[in-house]
């Protein structure tokens, strides 16, 4: 049985033990700051103690829009991915975002990643739409 919960400034342990889900292992510092930080949330999908996948997201408000909640990143462990955890996931987040008063919510993902895409889908969201993405890295 899987459940969802709502990561909190004190469940930093649990966020670094959930390494594999991340695409690097979590660093302690930015752990504590992203649970933090007013309008970060990150959920864990756990089957008992274990971490079985995770989302982020971030509200973002602009003066002539409101808050909309991105999806920063989606992770489900490759063991148990097909069994509707990543679903499980978004509608959680979805009901955050909803509880806090966002307009929507929206999710990049490359264009040739067909098992997000459905994901994406599946959850309800529309799309895809052709975007170019710009990207500046700082050293």
């Amino acid at each position: 049985m899987v459940t969802i919960v709502r990561a909190a400034a004190g469940d930093v342990e649990l966020v670094l033990g959930a390494a594999e889900l991340f695409d690097g292992p979590p660093v302690r510092e930015h752990t504590l700051t992203f649970l933090n930080s007013p309008g970060h949330h990150l959920l864990l999908a756990l089957d008992g103690d274990d971490a079985v996948g995770f989302v982020t997201g971030v509200e973002m408000t602009h003066p002539d829009k409101g808050t909309e909640m991105c999806v920063y990143e989606l992770g489900t462990r490759e063991d148990r991915r097909r069994e509707g955890i990543a679903t499980a996931l978004l509608t959680e987040l979805t009901r955050l975002a909803r509880e806090r008063s966002c307009y929507g919510m929206w999710v990049g993902t490359e264009p040739d990643n067909a098992a997000a895409h459905a994901t994406y889908l599946r959850a309800g969201f529309a799309g895809p739409e052709s975007v170019v993405n710009f990207e500046r890295a700082f050293d």
